[in-house]
Formats: structure tokens, C-alpha cells, sequence
């Protein structure tokens, strides 16, 4: 099995997902080529992998436009999906993510799967919770928002990452 690993990684979380991907890869005497961003990756090495581990951060439920310009070529490829989203904890939100993200594969990849995690997200972020606070005080939906900001400050963590490659080692057998 030849793998290529592409990341597109807004934050670094989803970079940080790859590297530990392609540390077990190397471990388990895999060739693996990257991680890359998908504006690197070249068609050499697109063509000599039979799998690809494509990883990304999560755009409005979606992967950003960078990486489904890649996924739309992995026709022929047997893909695993791994992402990270700022709202966590619940598997089914995940899953809704993986199958958008999956939509961008065209006829013929096999998905083998995919796996998310919580990320961690921008001050910015906390700062526009914030200030809808301040407009609507007392609004428990906001609230959650910046809960769940302050418990993604720990994510990706050794568990997540785990977790992932555990899923990732599975799905390539």
C-alpha cells in the first residue's frame, strides 16, 4: 500500500492530527508521502498512491474549498477522512460533517471510513460569543457557545489523536 497524506489546517489541529497519522504510518513500515497541503500536493504523487489520508478543518459543516478541489480527483483512491471541528462532542455532528465532506469524492474512490475531533478555536471567536452575549445577556444558547469554546482549548488532545489513528489504522487494513 502506497498512502498520501493531504491537510488542509486552518489552526494547526488538523496538521497536528496528520503528523500523528503519518508517525503511525512510518511505524508500521507504511510508505507514506506527506502530510502535504493540498496546493502542494503533485500529480506524481497523487497517481502513485493507491490510498489517501485526506485531513481537514471544518468550514461552515463542510471541508474548505482547497481540499474538495483534491478530494474531486481521487477517483481510483481508497480515501479515510479525518477532521476537526470547534463544536464537539457529539459523533453525530461528526458524522453529518464526514458525509458532506464525503460528497466531494467522485464515482469510483472507496471510502474507508473517517474520524473527527474537537479542534480548538481562534480568540477571535470567543471575542464574537462575547459580544453577542453582551447584546442578548442571558441567552443560554451563547452561553453553551463559549463553554463549548472554552473546552476545545484542550483538543486535539492525546486521546483524540489516539483515537483517530486507531480508526485510521482499522480502516486501512
Amino acid at each position: 500500500m502506497t498512502c498520501l497524506i493531504v491537510v488542509s489546517s486552518k489552526s494547526g489541529n488538523t496538521r497536528l492530527v496528520a503528523d500523528a497519522l503519518a508517525s503511525e504510518l512510518a511505524g508500521a513500515g507504511v510508505a507514506a508521502a506527506g502530510p502535504f497541503a493540498p496546493e502542494e500536493v503533485a500529480e506524481a504523487e497523487l497517481g502513485g498512491a493507491d490510498t489517501v489520508l485526506a485531513g481537514f478543518w471544518t468550514d461552515k459543516g463542510d471541508c474548505a474549498p482547497d481540499l474538495a478541489a483534491v478530494l474531486e480527483r481521487l477517483g481510483g483512491k481508497r480515501v479515510f477522512l479525518f477532521g476537526t471541528a470547534g463544536f464537539g462532542g457529539s459523533e453525530a455532528y461528526f458524522a453529518q460533517i464526514l458525509d458532506r465532506v464525503r460528497a466531494h469524492l467522485p464515482e469510483g474512490a472507496t471510502y474507508l471510513g473517517g474520524a473527527m475531533c474537537q479542534g480548538k478555536m481562534g480568540a477571535g471567536v470567543r471575542a464574537r460569543y462575547e459580544a453577542m452575549l453582551a447584546e442578548h445577556p442571558g441567552d443560554e444558547r451563547i452561553r453553551g457557545m463559549i463553554d463549548n469554546f472554552d473546552a476545545a482549548l484542550a483538543h486535539p488532545d492525546e486521546a483524540d489523536l489516539a483515537r483517530i489513528v486507531a480508526a485510521a489504522r482499522e480502516a486501512l487494513v
